[in-house]
């Protein structure tokens, strides 16, 4: 029994009795080990976060790469295992170009999606190989209006209004869930994704997040530390203003009690 189990286990390409196919919950496992990427669509945009902390002082922070462009109107975030996403990356983009050489035109991002995501299919398919440990976000502008698709490592596209991928991730969508809103710009949008790394991680600070938005006027643009930073700042006001308002509150409370 122990040796028929272990076949199932080992086969990239065979169900298991049950119906699993045991190799792709292993890269869902990685991707689920790597740091948050977050995907926010905005009413006029979309907005990508990550959490791209050093794991040594001695490594240069700019070479954690989690947020890459694919063309000039869509983009991508990453989890999971990192030469595994350079790979899909790469595979992204060579499917952009080819489309802008065929048909002289950008590629749809739900086209894109599923081009990247039957790429990851067969590789839960075919003997010798073994699915991708990393999951994607993709977004971008299609007819004028923001989209935003996620991939993960069987190979299923999803559209998403805002998601989240890699560690922590029920924590983080439910936050999402609950203060993601239709009408919300590009600006509230970062301040949001922000938010929501935050609540996850309490010691977050500026350096440890990466952050690019697309919007239709200004294409794929990575936001300087600078503009991270002031993203953080308005976060560290908002949090302080709650805390005056509650000790407000208390302090009311307690003044009405004595004078009763």
């Amino acid at each position: 029994m122990n040796n028929d189990q272990q076949a199932y286990d080992r086969g990239t390409s065979l169900f298991s009795p049950d119906g699993r196919i045991y190799q792709v919950e292993y890269a869902r496992e990685a991707v689920s080990r790597g740091a948050p990427s977050v995907g926010i669509r905005t009413a006029d945009g979309i907005v990508f976060a990550a959490m791209s902390r050093a794991s040594s002082p001695l490594m240069e922070a700019e070479s954690i790469e989690k947020l890459h462009k694919l063309d000039d109107h869509v983009g991508t975030a990453s989890a999971g295992h990192v030469a595994d996403a350079r790979k899909l990356i790469d595979f992204a983009r060579r499917r952009a170009q080819m489309n802008r050489l065929r048909y002289g035109e950008a590629i749809g991002v739900e086209a894109l999606t599923k081009d990247v995501t039957d790429h990851v299919q067969e590789n839960t398919q075919l003997g010798g190989t073994r699915p991708y440990g990393a999951a994607l976000l993709l977004g971008g502008f299609e007819d004028g209006e923001p989209r935003l698709f996620g991939a993960d490592p069987s190979g299923t596209p999803h559209e998403w209004k805002a998601t989240v991928i890699g560690n922590g991730r029920e924590e983080i969508q439910a936050f999402l869930e609950e203060e993601w809103e239709p009408d919300a710009t590009v600006e509230e949008g970062v301040e949001l994704a922000v938010r929501a790394l935050a609540e996850y991680e309490e010691d977050l600070v500026a350096e440890d997040l990466s952050i690019a938005t697309i919007t239709e006027a200004d294409g794929y643009h990575v936001s300087s530390d600078d503009e991270i930073a002031a993203a953080f700042e308005a976060l560290e006001d908002d949090a302080g203003a709650a805390d005056e308002d509650e000790n407000g509150d208390e302090e009311t409370s307690t003044d009405g009690s004595d004078e009763e």
